[in-house]
């Protein structure tokens, strides 16, 4: 798989896009719990006060505050005092509107501190402030407390003291008592709160607020809509990350997928025949499509869940346990190990299917493509329905495996779901004991239930692609196994150009050749040379290796022994573009490509003027039949050339090879679907073109081989004859028994004499 992905490096550019705004829609996703809980906590719990220290206060419950602490010049140098005497008109009607209060008594604006020193703040006047809320709301208690102070100050205060409130009497008393006092009171206020003072003291900060006449319901509106606003903000950015993540790896994978598909069919046009004889074409479609799609698919999702889901899984973990006490991490440990238990589970269980149904995708296709092929066959015989029986098999058993994947790729969700859900319960139930307890707020209890489900999410897309992992990865091995498919016929680092004095000569030294992991030789010792201006023809019985003699010119495959020149350089030492372009191959079976008769012949060269084509086709004998056509040389060929004959169809074939002018001509027994009067017709007009070219022509029929300039007599391998028909005749006893075979001794003899007459002999 690595290797695979290793292609995609020229894609680096959206790489590095995709990578920045994954990490900006995750730390933005991230974000959004936190807006959550201040909307409860701040906006709706706290009426939009977010700090326990007060934004303004009024001068008399600062000096309350003062008198609880020893920090007066640092809490005082953080306030600005602002006086209605010391104002002009303007600016008393701004704070007269803002804090009515100022009309009766100067008040102390915050001024601009920084973070650091405002949490500074917070801890010297929190508790000072929740200890006067408590004094000014609780008459009873308050009651019972001046008694007790009284009693610790000397008799004479007492009588003068008694009518005084308690701030006052404290404000008498000597500086070790009333720091005794206050540590009194600091304790009291931990055993009341616990873990809520920040809590406790925005309600006094509150109270405070509404003393000054501040309007807490605008100021709540306002922090809910202002807060409302910003999470919105974010849910865009995070949407428009996402939609650019997902558009470039689309666009990642697609062209990956392009390239992947460019580079197997360059392979494959790279292989000779020994590798298409390792891979069938059903299995080759099948890695050139659907594998590819899988590597596709999985590109889209790997990029997302490589980067997306660690910051995801991680950052969601930072925030839970940074925003709830200890006892709620173990419950995230859970949920993953979990999670991890069900996909593991899952992976042993699916994973031996996956290699198995694309092999049975395979067999679908090669069933369904040899079917397809051979339907006029299967007609002939009648055996329509053992045919569907034979598909219905190979298609039964991908579906039962494909049935199986599904079904327990779809127990998967519900499974999960539950996990989730019980998850969500148990967090619900730890979290509200907290809550009772006072150690946590609901906003925050929200919050760790978006956080706890942004993780469980971040292990599920693991495990969604850590489930099409298994597939992808066969995928990529079927690819990796065609890629690296080492070719037997390939050019040399340095090749050699033809030789232009030897042009068209075709030499065969010595050559032998065997097939691929074969014990036996096909060809023993073929010695022959055919020469420009002549015709060699090769014949022989079936199965005696005529049709793998031409083979061997173009490097279909390459011999085994000895050397095969052509224009006097041995063909593993030229480049195979340069070798093929001198030889006008025509094959044993015609082969036709979708478009039109004229795309056809101009196969060679689109850009070939249309009198050469009319040329080739008439040489060929398919002009007459082409002529006919109501369309004529823009006349459709379906794929392959399935609506013409046999015969048209070889025509064509041979009319290409004309066209592309070679110098050397090779013949497969591309006459066979000829009648005996075109095939003569055929032959004689090829004299014309190919008088200074070498033409090599492998035939079943004798007739069409007697007028060659030298016969080669092909037997289990080996030359058993060379020479004119009428040598043969006398000498090879195996091209004797042929020509009998087919003709009659009167009918040879005849011939023979034909063959003199043509020869000027």
């Amino acid at each position: 798989m690595l290797k695979l992905l290793s292609k995609a490096r020229n894609s680096w550019k959206s790489i590095i896009i995709i990578i920045i705004f994954l990490i900006i829609q995750a730390m933005t996703e991230l974000s959004l719990p936190d807006y959550t809980s201040k909307i409860v906590n701040i906006g709706i719990q706290q009426n939009g006060i977010e700090s326990c220290v007060p934004v303004v206060i009024r001068e008399s419950a600062l000096d309350d505050i003062l008198l609880a602490t020893e920090e007066d010049e640092y809490i005082l140098s953080n306030y600005t005092l602002v006086s209605k005497r010391g104002l002009s008109q303007d600016e008393y009607n701004y704070y007269v509107k803002k804090y009515p209060a100022i009309e009766n008594e100067d008040i102390y604006v915050l001024n601009k501190i920084s973070k650091k020193d405002k949490e500074k703040l917070k801890n010297i006047i929190a508790k000072p402030l929740i200890m006067f809320y408590f004094i000014q709301t609780s008459p009873d208690q308050v009651e019972l407390m001046k008694q007790y102070v009284l009693s610790l100050m000397p008799e004479e205060n007492t009588k003068v003291l008694s009518n005084s409130t308690l701030i006052e009497i404290v404000r008498h008393m000597p500086d070790s008592k009333r720091k005794e006092l206050i540590a009194a009171f600091e304790k009291l206020i931990d055993n009341s709160v616990g873990g809520m003072v920040d809590q406790a003291g925005v309600v006094a900060v509150k109270a405070e607020y509404q003393s000054i006449g501040m309007d807490l319901n605008k100021m709540q509106s306002d922090y809910i809509w202002k807060s409302g606003l910003e999470m919105l903000g974010v849910a865009l950015l995070v949407m428009i990350s996402g939609v650019i993540v997902m558009f470039f790896a689309s666009g990642l994978a697609c062209r990956l997928a392009r390239d992947l598909r460019e580079q197997i069919f360059k392979k494959v046009l790279s292989y000779s025949n020994k590798e298409f004889k390792d891979f069938s074409t059903a299995t080759l479609i099948t890695r050139s499509t659907n594998d590819i799609q899988q590597i596709q698919g999985m590109i889209q999702m790997l990029f997302r869940t490589i980067i997306f889901a660690p910051i995801m899984g991680i950052g969601g973990l930072i925030r839970v346990i940074t925003k709830s006490n200890k006892s709620m991490i173990w419950i995230i440990g859970f949920a993953i190990a979990c999670i991890l238990v069900c996909v593991l589970i899952l992976f042993i269980v699916a994973m031996p299917k996956f290699k198995k149904l694309q092999e049975l995708i395979d067999r679908v296709n090669l069933v369904a493509r040899e079917i397809l092929t051979g339907l006029p066959v299967i007609r002939a015989f009648h055996k329509e329905k053992l045919e569907e029986e034979r598909f219905d098999k190979a298609n039964i058993d991908l579906t039962k495996v494909n049935i199986f994947v599904n079904r327990v790729m779809s127990f998967m969700m519900p499974l999960l779901t539950l996990l989730m859900n019980s998850i969500m319960v148990l967090i619900i139930w730890v979290a509200g004991h907290n809550i009772d307890s006072g150690s946590m707020q609901v906003g925050d209890m929200m919050a760790i239930m978006q956080y706890t489900m942004q993780i469980v999410m971040a292990f599920l897309m693991v495990s969604a692609v850590s489930v099409m992992l298994p597939r992808a990865m066969i995928s990529a091995r079927r690819i990796n196994e065609i890629l690296d498919k080492e070719v037997v016929v390939k050019d040399k680092e340095k090749t050699k150009k033809l030789d232009s004095s030897k042009k068209g000569l075709v030499e065969f030294k010595n050559v032998s050749f065997r097939y691929p992991d074969a014990d036996i030789e096909i060809l023993t010792d073929i010695n022959f040379t055919a020469k420009p201006g002549q015709t060699t023809a090769i014949i022989g019985s079936t199965g005696s290796g005529k049709s793998t003699v031409v083979n061997l010119i173009p490097r279909f495959y390459d011999v085994t022994g000895g050397e095969l020149c052509v224009d006097g350089v041995n063909v593993k030492d030229l480049a195979q573009k340069d070798l093929r372009n001198a030889i006008g191959f025509v094959p044993q079976k015609g082969v036709l490509f979708s478009g039109t008769i004229e795309s056809n012949i101009k196969f060679s060269n689109q850009k070939m003027s249309d009198k050469k084509m009319y040329e080739a086709a008439r040489i060929a004998q398919a002009s007459e039949f082409i002529e006919e056509k109501p369309e004529k040389y823009k006349s459709p060929i379906s794929q392959g050339g399935t609506n013409v004959s046999g015969g048209q169809k070889q025509r064509l074939s041979i009319a290409r090879a004309i066209a592309s002018d070679p110098e050397i001509y090779v013949f497969d027994d591309s006459f066979s679907a000829l009648d005996y009067k075109t095939d003569a017709k055929l032959r004689e007009d090829l004299k014309d073109v190919t008088k200074d070219k070498t033409v090599i022509i492998v035939a079943q029929r004798i007739n069409t081989v007697l007028n060659a300039d030298q016969i080669i007599t092909l037997d289990e391998g080996k030359i058993v004859g060379i020479g004119t028909h009428g040598e043969l005749m006398k000498t090879c006893d195996t091209y004797r028994q042929i020509a009998l075979s087919q003709l009659t001794e009167e009918e040879l003899s005849r011939n023979g004499e034909e063959v003199k007459t043509n020869d000027g002999k």
